[in-house]
């Protein structure tokens, strides 16, 4: 059998390029930290898409050029953010309403496993002394119309993260609607998880081989 090792497939680069091709044009986006944060440096040119961000800020641009930061205009992950023409701030509790009341179209955020028929676990392990990060995560699934996951395809370990059943706390139960890893891109049907597009090189079989949970061609 090949080791999972053996295949890289794509960059978390390539992931987020993939997402980004994927967001319709003229769609509220929130995106999460780490490799969702990439997402917005793929959009295709012509095609607009306005990020929000928890702390309230709709109208998010990149990031600011060095020693250009301003301190005071980040984003969620504390990172510095740059605000396009006719963005605007407003309180916590806002732009929560707003996740809540389900104006945001999309939204992207990373896992740690994402089950076969949507469950996501992203906050922690639930180990004793896993540190609570679970954010506005759990606002995100309940509230977003659309939810994207980005997260490498198995663990630093070699173990699954695309399961059968989530053993790590729950986000959102049945929120989840596709999956971009490394390896494949994969939607989240009623009968399963089908698979909508494979890297280079990886075959049906070796990647159903590094998956919990059953793939459907």
């Amino acid at each position: 059998m090949v080791n999972h090792a053996e295949i890289e497939g794509w960059s978390t680069n390539e992931m987020a390029q993939k997402v980004a091709l994927d967001i319709p044009d003229a769609s509220y986006v929130n995106l999460g930290i780490g490799i969702p944060e990439k997402v917005a440096g793929y959009v295709p040119e012509g095609r607009e898409v306005i990020y929000h961000t928890e702390n309230g800020l709709l109208g998010m641009g990149p990031s600011p050029a060095p020693g250009q930061e301003d301190p005071e205009l980040i984003n969620a992950g504390k990172k510095a953010v740059t605000a396009i023409p006719g963005a605007c701030y407003f309180h916590h509790a806002d732009s929560f309403t707003m996740i809540r009341g389900k104006h945001i179209d999309v939204c992207v955020l990373g896992a740690l496993q994402v089950a076969q028929n949507g469950d996501l676990a992203n906050w922690s392990t639930g180990e004793p002394d896993a540190i609570p990060a679970v954010g506005g995560a759990m606002d995100l699934v309940a509230g977003v119309k659309t939810v994207y996951v980005i997260t490498r395809h198995t663990t630093k370990t070699g173990e699954a993260k695309i399961v059968k059943t989530c053993s790590y706390p729950l986000t959102g139960k049945s929120v989840v609607n596709r999956i971009y890893t490394n390896l494949a891109i994969l939607d989240v049907t009623a009968n399963g998880l089908k698979v909508r597009e494979m890297a280079p090189e990886v075959s049906f079989e070796y990647l159903q081989s590094v998956t919990e949970a059953t793939l459907i061609r």
